[in-house]
């Protein structure tokens, strides 16, 4: 066999050589875009996962019932304010982290320490009820969801009272519901950030009775408030698709 030449040899040697180099310089450039893809993921891992969405319809929207200024406090406060809670606390957890926020309030409505439910129930309860209410809302609904409350309660007059009356009497800070309960309509009311999802009950309507939903509008007269909300807010249009969903 033939001894290969010295240029042979040379070549062979700067291939090898260029070769190693280049892998070297491929797997860096891999290794940056590894680095930065790692670096966005944290980014994003690190972000907090939920939002304040975005209202229905203007802060000036609802009025005169409800005023801007009580729905720049009402949302871009204490809405705000539960949302930063929730982030904060569901950061650290890793069972409830990543998790949509329905879930994690459905799963830490038993835990003992109740910060994590009291706030993430609050921001989902706020995001629900905003969708209740609608510009030249309110009045009597039509259609499925109007023959159903009047099959359930004997009349939609008889609904009407049973939500007012649910509203009115909740002591404190609280909400009253409309709800399905496997397939019956039920009205019940819930204190502080209590929620029906934590009970397995489906929500199709809410109104906040919390005094920061009113009290710049309507000062210490939540029956006002509870009448103005079903006689000219309420989304029926929304409590009918919730209906239907069922």
């Amino acid at each position: 066999m033939k001894t290969p030449t010295g240029s042979h040899l040379w070549d062979r040697r700067e291939f090898i050589a260029t070769a190693v180099a280049g892998a070297a310089v491929l797997a860096g450039t891999v290794a940056g875009f590894s680095g930065i893809a790692r670096a966005g993921a944290i980014a994003r891992a690190e972000a907090p996962p939920f939002k304040l969405p975005e209202l229905p319809y203007p802060e000036t929207g609802l009025e005169p019932y409800i005023s801007s200024r009580t729905l720049s406090f009402h949302y871009g406060k204490h809405h705000q304010a539960y949302l930063d809670s929730t982030n904060r606390l569901v950061k650290g957890t890793t069972d409830l982290a990543g998790l949509p926020l329905e879930e994690v309030v459905k799963r830490s409505s038993g835990l003992k320490d109740k910060s994590i439910f009291n706030n993430s129930a609050q921001a989902w309860n706020h995001a629900f009820y905003w969708k209740c209410m609608k510009p030249k809302g309110g009045g009597t609904p039509v259609g499925k969801l109007s023959e159903s409350l009047s099959s359930a309660f004997g009349s939609f007059d008889r609904f009407r009272e049973a939500f007012s009356l649910a509203a009115a009497t909740q002591f404190g800070s609280g909400w009253a519901w409309l709800v399905l309960d496997g397939n019956s309509f039920k009205v019940m009311n819930t204190a502080n950030a209590d929620t029906p999802l934590a009970e397995g009950k489906k929500p199709l309507l809410t109104i906040d009775v919390w005094e920061h939903a009113y009290y710049l509008d309507y000062q210490n007269r939540r029956a006002d408030y509870i009448k103005a909300f079903l006689d000219q807010l309420v989304n029926w249009d929304f409590v009918s698709e919730n209906l239907s969903k069922g």
